[in-house]
């Protein structure tokens, strides 16, 4: 599945309908009392900066979602079941919050039973013009899957006679690309069930991702500032001269400006082939991702001239098998340094999985809880704290073969931000590359150097060009 924006996912003519959570569903939640199992410190924090960023005046969005076909003529009472029985299966998706007293000094959760749960259906109208849907369709899902409002999510579908288009935002708080990347095969499998009037196989029930919170939120408050984990952040940061660590290139950005506006770069980084030897070439130390992030330092230190790359490389907290099928935000990250000023690419390799081994633990603990520790005052101004390199194998997703028949694409909105996130995904057909940076010509050109110069790493990898690590 690529990921991409709303701008780039093929959006075409047709008829457009929506759903959201009922005017009785949202009147049952604020009836609700209050759910003792607390928001994940992910979450919190994501909101709460969602808050910062509002109350300086500036609309951030955040959503992400998702885009896939399904084949024609689409019965709208049996997707609108399918698109409810999928929402009630997840309980994320029905769990919101609101601040105790109005305050806004903390965050309190809610959660209705799935028995209350029904969508509104609306037939928006007739869209002969994809420009206008795509910009419809973007302010809808600005305004809908918005951090600081519940219901934070919104389920569309463009009609045409041979089929029709889904698209699904949510706001971030309740997915991660992962969970995105799962929805376009679990909905096909209900609909496609409710076409042919059975019922889908019984599955077992899906493990909670609020439960989850709550369990990682008691392990998160055992901590204290003495605590070794604690500790290794804090020198990390330290040596980032007191911050947290951007793309160590010149990015154009005026320190003292404005939050910029953001561009989003999308494309393929090699094919099957390729893709398949620099694995083979990296699997020793890791993988893929390993190399990846040895060439990212590689090229920055040529690019920025750094003799160290720092970053926090984003790994999954899913490390039990009972989550692995649910909706959820199950994110960390774990800091690493790797010298690269006197180093070639093996060198480099070797170095970057010693730091992942060392320090991936890190990524089980919110780093919200641990920079709340340290008492430094990372009041936020920025979406991001911090910019990421991040890899996923998405090829054992379920259903991932389909995606391209489905023309199924993972969405990412693209806003305002002072960081460089970068997303590779291996595909069946290769690995496809789609990062956001700061609007700027500096970054526009540093991040076109980036991107050719790692696409010429892998192809040197795979193609035998580099000596092999020993």
């Amino acid at each position: 599945m690529r990921i991409t924006d709303i701008q780039r996912c093929e959006v075409r003519p047709g008829r457009l309908v929506e759903w959201t959570l009922s005017p009785a569903t949202v009147e049952a939640a604020t009836a609700l009392p209050d759910d003792s199992r607390p928001p994940a410190y992910i979450q919190e924090s994501h909101i709460r900066t969602a808050k910062c960023v509002r109350d300086d005046g500036l609309f951030v969005p955040t959503w992400l979602g998702t885009a896939f076909d399904l084949p024609g003529p689409v019965d709208l009472d049996v997707l609108q079941e399918a698109l409810r029985a999928w929402t009630v299966r997840h309980e994320t998706l029905r769990s919101g919050f609101r601040w105790a007293g109005g305050a806004g000094d903390e965050l309190r959760r809610f959660t209705l039973d799935a028995a209350d749960v029904t969508l509104h259906r609306e037939v928006v109208g007739d869209f002969p013009d994809p420009d206008r849907l795509v910009r419809h369709l973007q302010d809808r899902f600005d305004r809908v899957a918005d951090a600081l409002r519940w219901p934070n999510l919104i389920y569309t579908a463009v009609l045409r006679d041979d089929g029709a288009s889904v698209y699904m935002a949510f706001d971030h708080s309740n997915v991660d690309a992962y969970s995105v990347h799962r929805i376009a095969a679990e909905i096909h499998e209900l609909y496609t069930a409710g076409t042919a009037g059975v019922t889908p196989e019984t599955r077992a029930p899906v493990a909670s991702y609020v439960d989850f919170c709550e369990i990682e939120r008691a392990d998160a408050d055992r901590l204290d500032g003495g605590h070794d984990i604690v500790a290794r952040w804090r020198d990390f940061i330290r040596r980032c001269d007191g911050t947290l660590p951007g793309f160590p290139v010149d990015l154009g950005l005026d320190p003292d400006g404005p939050l910029p506006r953001q561009q989003m770069l999308c494309e393929p980084l090699a094919d099957a082939d390729d893709a398949a030897a620099f694995e083979a070439y990296c699997r020793r130390y890791g993988g893929s991702m390993v190399g990846l992030l040895a060439a990212t330092g590689l090229i920055v230190h040529e690019l920025g001239g750094q003799a160290v790359y720092r970053t926090v490389v984003p790994f999954h907290t899913r490390v039990k098998s009972r989550w692995s099928d649910s909706v959820g935000w199950y994110v960390g990250g774990a800091p690493i340094e790797v010298p690269v000023s006197r180093t070639r690419f093996p060198e480099t390799v070797r170095a970057v999985r010693a730091e992942l081994q060392a320090n991936r633990p890190l990524a089980r603990m919110p780093l919200a809880r641990v920079l709340a520790l340290l008492g430094t005052d990372f009041r936020p101004t920025s979406p991001d704290l911090y910019s990421i390199v991040s890899y996923l194998d998405a090829r054992t997703i379920t259903g991932a073969e389909r995606w391209p028949e489905q023309r199924a694409h993972a969405l990412l909105r693209v806003s305002y931000g002072d960081q460089v996130c970068v997303w590779v995904n291996r595909l069946h057909e290769g690995l496809w590359l789609a990062s956001r940076y700061p609007d700027t010509d500096v970054a526009a050109k540093n991040m076109r150097l980036y991107v050719e110069r790692l696409r010429d790493r892998i192809a040197s990898v795979a193609h035998g060009r580099l000596p092999a690590v020993s």
